[in-house]
């Protein structure tokens, strides 16, 4: 029995992963956690990961780790993008960014690191953090390597893979759904925005170049044996996801969900926990239709969408459009949502970016929450509305989800009369009203 593996004191039956100790109907330390943070059952935690409809990514080597757990009857979360690239490549401006993600109430962080001293980075986060983090190998297998793209073979991508699990790495989206069949239909269905997702994009470039299969849906089993030995959760990525409005729900979306499909059920059958990512641009009457399709296709595994962006003229304002969608996605049935920024499509994002985007899809998230489990969730919301009835401002500072912009607001213009705000001043509805029902006059001076 390796170092990672772990025996059941009644079976001495050996288990790696948390989905593996689920389905031997063992609840774990990372399970009680989960389900401490979910304010649920852990047994809850266990049934969903031993049927592959939730997940806690928390690799064995990310120490700093507070598990979360993502899938159907959880609370929908939210990702963080950052990471280092070529035109901006300040590290501690990055782990700022990291920081305030914690703070901002984010649940996880995709380091999508790019170039420079990536391994460095991706050390000095996942040994601070306790949120999840997230990697795409594929972006820095040209860096970690040192070799150009065409020149990448297999055990190129499979070592990179491993670097990103011993560091400790909670999930890795691999663009294992790109194969050659998928690539071909691409090319015989032109889009009008191609492959948009950036690892996806390189693997059909190298795929191009090279005549060869995609590595990681050839070797998918190699793959599968890194993850399970480290409980890394496989976030397999949509590389055909569509760029804009016009490209969604097209044939090569629907093509690769379908081998997605078939590749969770691999990966469950090997031990390893998976959950599948989603689209994209998408208009808001095709959103739940998909949603719906991703599930069935894809074994009601947990679905990690971007946005999806209900509109493709939004620059400067994607965060908005991108929350449209997510909380459209999340009602129907996504349980990860991607953020986007008001950056998104422009630049990479600032610290005011950054949480912009993180309080636009948690508002989005919690909408859809509050309508998947109402009794679990509406409690937060009735509590608010009680504070307004009561003119209490301190204990509406206490519930907003975010505090600090709330008292900004209120101190930027404040009102004549303290129990009041100053765009209705005396003619509070809520202060009349409880007035009038307290069987007091209301009286109202205007100045004319």
């Amino acid at each position: 029995m390796t170092a990672t593996e772990k025996r059941t004191e009644m079976t001495g039956q050996v288990w790696t992963t948390q989905i593996q100790a689920a389905r031997l109907n063992i609840i774990t330390e990372t399970m009680k956690q989960a389900a401490g943070h979910e304010h649920c059952d852990p047994e809850l935690i266990r049934r969903g990961l031993s049927e592959g409809t939730i997940v806690i990514p928390a690799n064995k080597n990310h120490k700093a780790i507070t598990p979360r757990a993502v899938g159907t009857g959880t609370r929908t979360k939210v990702n963080v993008n950052l990471g280092i690239s070529r035109d901006c490549a300040d590290q501690e401006l990055e782990m700022s960014k990291a920081r305030a993600a914690l703070g901002y109430g984010a649940d996880s962080i995709m380091d999508l690191s790019c170039y420079g001293d990536t391994k460095s980075f991706r050390r000095e986060l996942l040994g601070e953090t306790p949120l999840m983090v997230g990697t795409v190998p594929m972006y820095d297998a040209i860096g970690n390597r040192k070799k150009g793209l065409k020149d990448l073979r297999k055990d190129d991508f499979m070592e990179v893979v491993r670097d990103h699990a011993e560091d400790g790495v909670d999930f890795m989206t691999i663009h294992a759904g790109i194969n050659r069949q998928t690539a071909e239909r691409v090319k015989r269905n032109p889009r009008l925005t191609g492959i948009v997702s950036r690892g996806g994009s390189l693997l059909f470039a190298w795929m191009e170049m090279t005549g060869e299969e995609n590595p990681f849906y050839e070797y998918y089993d190699e793959l599968l044996d890194i993850c399970r030995e480290y409980d890394v959760t496989l976030s397999l990525g949509d590389s055909c996801r569509p760029g804009c409005n016009e490209d969604a729900t097209d044939a090569s979306q629907i093509e690769e969900l379908i081998t997605l499909g078939e590749l969770v059920v691999r990966a469950r059958k090997a031990g390893v926990q998976v959950m599948v990512e989603g689209p994209g641009h998408m208009k808001m009457d095709e959103i739940e239709a998909n949603v719906i399709l991703a599930k069935k296709l894809c074994h009601k595994a947990p679905f990690y969408v971007l946005g999806p962006l209900v509109t493709d003229i939004t620059p400067g304002y994607d965060h908005i459009t991108g929350a449209i969608g997510g909380a459209i996605a999340a009602r129907a049935g996504a349980d990860f949502l991607c953020y986007l920024t008001p950056a998104e499509h422009l630049r990479l994002p600032d610290l005011n970016d950054v949480k912009e985007g993180i309080m636009a899809s948690r508002i989005a998230a919690h909408a859809a929450d509050l309508v998947k489990d109402p009794t679990r969730f509406e409690g937060h919301d009735r509590q608010m509305s009680y504070a307004r009835k009561q003119l209490d401002w301190e204990k509406m500072f206490t519930l907003a989800m975010d505090p600090e912009k709330a008292r900004q607001f209120r101190s930027e213009a404040p009102p004549a009369e303290e129990n009041s705000c100053s765009m209705c001043g005396e003619m509070c509805a809520v202060k009349n009203m409880n007035s009038i029902l307290e069987g007091k006059s209301v009286e109202i001076n205007p100045e004319f």
